[in-house]
């Protein structure tokens, strides 16, 4: 079952099972996928693939990050909280992503077989790292290590 499917089967769910904090997440993400399908669309219909999906919820997933840390900067622990919970659903639509170490190995493989040197290099090394990773790693993440292994 694709992953579009699967949150629209969980929606029903959660309407019938009147889960209010879980139907809020995936009414939010049904909104956000069926965003990105009409952007994508060109002369007709468009579904999206489960690879583009992935982009969405790594997206708000990314949004729900950046919200808890900024709530826990501004000592709100109750706003960090709900955003947690939220983040929570959202990561449970998301293949499983790779470890700090998984992605440092990649990372000395690609450096090597580029054999970039320094700082210089980094660009060309995340553009193949990012395609490679994408769905699997989050971004910030693969550039710290990029960075910690090129310096």
């Amino acid at each position: 079952m694709s992953i579009k499917n699967q949150i629209m089967a969980d929606l029903k769910q959660a309407m019938k099972d009147k889960d209010q904090d879980r139907l809020r997440v995936l009414r939010s993400l049904k909104s956000k996928l069926l965003e990105r399908e009409i952007s994508e669309r060109k002369d007709g219909e468009a579904s999206l693939s489960d690879e583009q999906a992935v982009e969405v919820l790594m997206k708000a997933a990314k949004q729900r990050k950046e919200s808890i840390e900024q709530f826990e900067k501004g000592d709100r622990q109750d706003l960090a909280d709900g955003e947690r919970a939220e983040l929570e659903i959202i990561e449970s639509y998301l293949p499983e992503m790779l470890s700090e170490d998984e992605v440092r190995d990649i990372a000395q493989e690609k450096i090597n077989d580029l054999g970039a040197e320094d700082m210089s290099d980094m660009g060309q090394v995340m553009g193949i790292m990012m395609q490679e990773l994408k769905g699997k790693a989050e971004g910030s993440l693969v550039s710290k290590i990029v960075k910690d292994e090129l310096s």
